[in-house]
């Protein structure tokens, strides 16, 4: 679990692995399928899926042309996690939506 933890742990990683599962991607299409996330952030988490061997960054041209992130053959082993964990949040999203509405009330923990 610490190994598991440290290479795809914190609130954005698993999803960066998601939307790379689909295809490689720029930084400006991850930005928008993610518009929660800073830019820093954002930054930070695929440079440390980078230096994990997770995520790989080609430059596609002569700078300033875009990067394109995609999926390592490592970084592939994740997908099957990142879909389960999707598929256990889709069959239990109606618990935790039902949560957040009673905190936002006042009640319930």
């Amino acid at each position: 679990m610490t190994a598991a933890s440290a290479a795809a742990g914190g609130k954005w990683k698993l999803i960066v692995v998601y939307w790379l599962a689909e295809s490689p991607r720029n930084f400006g299409e991850l930005r928008s399928l993610m518009p929660s996330i800073s830019q820093k952030v954002l930054s930070e988490q695929l440079r440390g899926l980078v230096a994990d061997e997770i995520v790989d960054r080609q430059r596609t041209g002569k700078p300033p042309a875009p990067v394109r992130y995609s999926l390592t053959e490592y970084g592939r082993s994740l997908v099957p996690v990142v879909e389960a964990i999707r598929r256990w949040g889709r069959n239990h999203i109606d618990r935790f939506a039902t949560r957040a509405e009673q905190q936002k009330r006042g009640g319930g923990s």
